[in-house]
């Protein structure tokens, strides 16, 4: 049986197993690692359960940047693929993946496309790039290859493109950044397509979120499925880092970890460990990972973890839909936010074509956010929209950032840099300490 199928205490007691395992290989073969438990006084012996792993130090983003040489576990030569991660939250780090690795990333893909209903038979059309140094695009074809379904590698943007391969190969499955669905949508209407009766029955969705805490469609899920009410919507969470994907089930209640792949702890603001239930920082350990492994890796992302059993029969635990990223959070006026709930005002907003978030630190110290907006009619008047979406912001959030309207060209060139893998919707100018 699976072991997400399995009762909690199963899973608890297995993941314990494997952790010995990874600290083992750790201390044998990361000089990085090593040198911790050297300096921490830590005797790996003694990390027995889950609970132990609040007395190590958690790695961060500069580790990696600093130290990657010293966190590879293995010789050059057994290398077989080099990837960089988006650079999010600050220089791209460099990650090296051994054929171990590369068949771990299939396996776990694998099972993130099973858990959202994939099977030998489906086709996905992949609408992210599979070069630029990228792992998702890779790891996406690799674990449908392993799943025994077809893949169609169109790669991001291009409408005109997407619509004529669908036409063409008739898949039933995309899988891009949900945003960029409703730019098909707009294509589609303005190019007498009948998207509604087109294969498409089920949308994957990266790099941005579909549902609320709630578990419940959010602005941007309603208003594709509002267009789109064929669709089925399931949304996933995974980084380069993770080595690994959360996706949801058919019941969309959450992302499902794989226990087998990664243990994650969910951190508050004094860095201990929050109950089940209540949001915090992601802080992962990854397992099976032959190149990098990494060892209480904080990941800057805000979610809850969910134990109950779902719907779907699996016991493994789950994380809700990100709230955002905790270096990310803005205090706009007193009220605490993250650029997910601009989004949402935004991209529920009909005329609105496309966006931009600056953060910046004001003269008194606190944080000033300044929306910058491309509109679909550009002969709307812009005071009239200003003053709607301050009043829908304040609606939504209590709050009303600053909004400054710019021609939608613009907006777009800020949204894809050329050397950007990922949508530029959010842009942090404050110095960080």
């Amino acid at each position: 049986m699976d072991i997400e199928y399995k009762s909690p205490q199963e899973i608890k007691e297995f993941q314990e197993k494997l952790l010995q395992k990874a600290l083992q290989y750790l201390q044998e073969k990361s000089p990085f690692y090593s040198r911790m438990f050297e300096r921490e006084h830590i005797d790996i012996s003694t990390i027995k359960h889950l609970e132990d792993l609040t007395r190590i130090p958690f790695t961060t983003k500069r580790d990696l940047q600093l130290h990657s040489q010293d966190i590879l576990c293995c010789p050059k030569e057994k290398i077989i693929d080099y990837i960089t991660t988006s650079g999010t939250l600050g220089d791209p780090v460099t990650f090296a993946c051994t054929e171990l690795d590369l068949q771990r990333l299939a396996y776990n893909e694998k099972k993130s496309f099973a858990c959202a209903g994939l099977h030998p038979g489906n086709i996905l059309q992949l609408m992210t790039t599979i070069d630029k140094r990228f792992m998702a695009g890779l790891a996406y074809f690799l674990g449908i290859r392993e799943l025994g379904a077809s893949i169609i590698r169109v790669g991001n943007g291009i409408p005109e493109l997407q619509w004529d391969t669908i036409q063409r190969i008739h898949p039933d499955t995309i899988m891009c950044v949900p945003s960029f669905i409703l730019r098909l949508i707009e294509y589609a209407e303005s190019h007498g397509i009948d998207y509604r009766n087109s294969s498409v029955r089920r949308i994957i969705g990266i790099g941005e979120g579909l549902r609320d805490q709630n578990f419940q469609l959010n602005l941007l899920g309603c208003r594709i499925t509002e267009k789109w009410p064929e669709v089925k919507l399931f949304a996933t969470y995974s980084s380069t880092e993770m080595s690994a994907t959360f996706s949801e089930c058919e019941y969309g209640m959450g992302g499902h970890v794989h226990p087998e792949l990664i243990i994650v702890e969910i951190i508050g603001e004094d860095d201990k460990p929050v109950p089940d239930g209540e949001p915090g920082e992601i802080v992962v350990t990854t397992l099976g990972v032959e190149g990098m492994p990494l060892l209480r890796f904080r990941t800057g992302d805000v979610a809850a973890k969910c134990t109950s059993q779902c719907k779907c029969g699996r016991y493994s635990y789950r994380l809700t839909p990100l709230i955002g990223r905790k270096n990310n959070m803005i205090k706009l006026k007193g009220t605490t936010l993250y650029p997910p709930a601009i989004n949402d005002v935004l991209d529920n907003t009909d005329y609105v074509e496309n966006y931009v978030i600056y953060v910046d630190t004001n003269d008194t110290g606190t944080d000033d956010v300044v929306v910058k907006v491309g509109l679909r009619n550009a002969d709307m008047n812009e005071d009239n929209v200003v003053k709607e979406l301050k009043d829908r912001f304040r609606s939504r959030i209590r709050v009303a950032p600053k909004i400054e309207i710019l021609p939608s060209d613009e907006i777009h060139r800020i949204n894809f840099p050329e050397k950007s893998r990922k949508p530029v919707k959010f842009i942090d100018l404050r110095k960080k300490n």
